[in-house]
This record gives structure tokens, sequence and C-alpha cells, in this order.
């Protein structure tokens, strides 16, 4: 496709040349081709940003939620509008194949949407207790930093609740898919947001976004992406004391328990993880099963991993660097003597960043590659002898982001995932609801997104007492 791409910054309403003559390159991870440029924001252009948020707070803050409600139903229809440019767009920058870039990344948003536009009209921002009156104000100006795995999603996951709050927001997009944010732009501007209640800087993170992190006129930090960066941005914002919300790494179990249907789970756990390239940070990259189906399930996961051929149903990783650190793990892998039931760390095609769909057996937890964030399309298997000993295994991480368990009923599975030292567990392949909070325990973040928890995250308690 031709992408178009503009020149400047999303600013006070108005496209803006940006203040610096930088550009960063957008590379379609498929082919390696450069398709177009963005400028390289500095800390210039966030400071402008910044001032456009804070003036335009107090208005947006007064304005009724019945009015904030109409405005992102607005936005709503706006991206539904864009749904195919959007589609087509993250498959250039991302490399996501058409199916899943338009069912995930240009449906999902459009529905987040709608369930904040639906949010700001119903939720109570008043209620009476005793005789206190409890006020939900907003927190302010939102720096919002955005990963590149699900561009317009982890946009709207954080810039649809905050403006639903009553917060205006500067939004710092990931350098590899900024394509996807300008389009966001150009739907929040023909939704009629005022002036100066979303803007966007391009640029790099520890330029752009860490001038947003630091700026003083930021009231809350919102970030997704590493556990590494998550670490940083939560000091920075620490040291200031203002809030942070961080959504980080994961190393997610698919807890099979000996009831379940084996074939059904690990071809739906095989799926999870191939999905996106692995490129998800809740994807259930480790598969516990008993030790009495733990050979067929290998043999399962390793013909249904079969199904995802690169440049078809597998896409590409976003760049190089990604790539080159997939295949370290999958190498590093086999040096710790797991193994590989499929795929390995040769390229499967002359050109783009793909890696072979690889599976690992004889995975045992204390393996890097049992502990350690791949963000591929890497699974390892392991062995559990009883309930406890999967339990342990579970939760024998630094991370508690996602999960999954199968069992012959819910209420096994259920009874075994109230366990489970993680945010959001899937039961016999419960569906993802976009009203439900997502986030983490332990190094996986801080905060919640999504649904009414996402709401909270932007939002004061004050209480009046007469």
């Amino acid at each position: 496709m031709q992408v178009q791409a503009h020149n400047g910054m999303y600013i006070d309403g108005a496209w803006r040349p940006a203040a610096g003559s930088g550009t960063i390159a957008v590379v379609n991870p498929a082919d390696e081709r450069v398709i177009a440029h963005v400028p390289a924001g500095t800390a210039e252009d966030v400071d402008a940003a910044v001032r456009a948020a804070r003036a335009a707070f107090p208005a947006w803050a007064a304005t009724p939620p019945g009015e904030r409600s109409a405005l992102l139903a607005a936005l709503r229809d706006a991206l539904a509008a864009r749904e195919e440019e959007i589609a087509e767009t993250v498959t250039a920058e991302l490399g996501a194949p058409p199916q899943l870039a338009r069912a995930v990344h240009a449906g999902l948003p459009v529905a987040v949407a709608g369930s904040y536009a639906e949010l700001a009209g119903s939720h109570r921002f008043e209620e009476r207790i005793g005789n206190s009156t409890v006020l939900l104000e907003p927190v302010g100006v939102v720096g919002a930093i955005t990963p590149w795995n699900y561009p317009l999603h982890q946009i709207v996951a954080k810039v649809a609740p905050a403006l639903a709050a009553g917060c205006t927001v500067v939004l710092k997009p990931a350098e590899d898919t900024p394509l996807t944010a300008q389009l966001f732009a150009g739907a929040a501007h023909e939704a009629g947001l005022p002036a100066g209640v979303f803007n966007l800087v391009t640029g790099l993170g520890p330029v752009a976004g860490q001038a947003l992190a630091e700026h003083e006129g930021v009231d809350l930090v919102s970030f997704t992406g590493s556990t590494a960066v998550g670490r940083r941005v939560g000091a920075i914002a620490g040291a200031a004391v203002k809030r942070v919300a961080l959504e980080l790494g994961g190393k997610s179990a698919n807890v099979i328990l000996p009831s379940a249907d084996l074939a059904r789970a690990v071809g739906a756990g095989v799926a999870n993880v191939m999905s996106n390239s692995g490129q998800t940070c809740s994807a259930w990259t480790r598969m516990l099963v008993h030790r009495d189906q733990y050979d067929e399930a290998v043999e399962l996961a390793a013909r249904a991993v079969a199904k995802y051929v690169p440049g078809d149903r597998l896409g590409p990783l976003v760049n190089a660097e990604q790539r080159d650190r997939v295949r370290g793990y999958i190498e590093k892998g086999v040096a710790e003597g797991a193994r590989l039931v499929a795929g390995g760390p040769d390229a499967p095609l002359d050109k783009g960043y793909f890696v072979r769909p690889t599976v690992f057996a004889d995975v045992t937890p204390d393996m890097a590659i049992a502990q350690e964030e791949i963000f591929g399309p890497v699974l390892s298997v392991l062995r559990y002898e009883d309930e406890e000993d999967a339990l342990r295994i579970a939760n024998g991480t630094v991370y508690g982001l996602g999960g999954a368990v199968w069992a012959g009923d819910d209420a096994e599975a259920v009874a075994f995932a109230r366990r489970m030292d993680t945010g959001q567990v899937d039961i016999n392949g419960g569906r993802f609801n976009p009203l439900a909070p997502f986030g983490g325990y332990k190094q996986s973040g801080v905060g919640r997104e999504l649904g009414a928890h996402g709401l909270a995250e932007y939002l004061h308690t004050k209480s009046l007492q007469f």
C-alpha cells in the first residue's frame, strides 16, 4: 500500500512543524523496505504538547460527562470508518497478517473506544457515603507512552479512559509504528475533540519519551512496554511523586490439568503463542502438562505449530533487533539442554525479520526460556508431577500478567486459577473481555487497563464532609 505520513506533530488541534529536523524511518518488517519517515520529536516538541494539554485541561475537566461521552462515540465512529486503512497500515509497519490486522488491530480498538463512550456517560463520578460526598475527579495531564506490538489498541486503551475521566493527553507512540498513531490523531480531529485535549508527539523513547515522563506539567505517566524500561519510567515519575500506570512484561503459564481435553488445550495454547508472531506480553509461552500426558502433548504441539508458515499465517517480528533477540533465545534454549521439536534459529525466508515458529520440550523451570520474556513465536512445554507442582511452576517467575487453565469442568479450573499469582486467567478457552481489567502482579506492572478499572486509573478521589 501507499502509506501516508505527516511531517509534523499534532499539537493543540492542528498539525505543526517539528522543532527539530531529525526524522525516523518506518520500515516494513516483511520486506525491510523504508515506507515512510516521521519527525523525531524533541523535548521542545514535548513541552509544546504538554503546555497545550495543560491549557485545555480546565475546560475539558469541566465538560459534562454526557458531552465527553458523545465525543468519544464520535471518535469510535471515526476509527470505524478508517478500519480498512488502519488494518493496511498495521500490516505495512508491523507486518501483521491482513486477517489479524483487520480483526484485532483495527477491530478491537473500535470496541474499546465504544466501551468508554458508554462508561463516560454512565459512570458514577459522585456518590454520598454517610455524611460525605465522594467525588471522582480527573488526574490532569496524562503522558501516554505506547508500544509497537498492538499499536492502536494500546493507544485507545490509554487515551479513551483518560478522555472519559476528563484528563487531557500527550501521546508518544513507539517509533516502529508511528503511522497508526497518526491515523488516530486524524480520527480524534475529525471527531471534534477540542484543541489541546489530545496531542501527538512522535519520537525516540530516550528523547521524547523521557522528556514526557520527566515533564513537570504531566500528572500521570501511563506506559506499556518492557519491565526494564518500566522501572526507568517508574523511577522518573517517583522522583516527582506523580502517578504511574505500568503494563509490563509477562511469562504466562498455560496449565493443562489431567481432566482437560488435551488436544483442544494444546491447539489453543499454540495458537495463542503464535498470534501476532508471539509479540504479546500476556502470551501463554509456558505450557504445563502432567507427566502422564506429556509426550502426547509435545507431539500435538509440534503438529499444531506446523500450520504457522512464516510469511503466511505467521508475520515477521517488528525489527532486526527483535528478530536477533528471539533467535538468540532459541540458541540459548538448545544450549541449556531443551529439546527442539519444531522450528529453530535459522532464517525461514531470505527477506524480512521472520523467525521460525518454535517449540521446545524437556524444558525445566530454571531455564532462561522458561523464566525470561522472549517476545516471539517460541513455546516451552514443561512437565509437572501433580497440581501442587504445577502451581509452583506457574507461579515461579518474576512475572504475573496472564495465564490459562484447562480442566474437565470450569469449577476445577477456577479453583486452580484462584491460586495463580497473575492478573488475568482464561478458563477453558474463555473469550477476551474488553470490559474486564487487564494488568499484572509482581514485575508485570502497576494498575489496570480496560473497563471501569481502567477508568479509575485516571481519577482522583476527593471527599467532602457535611
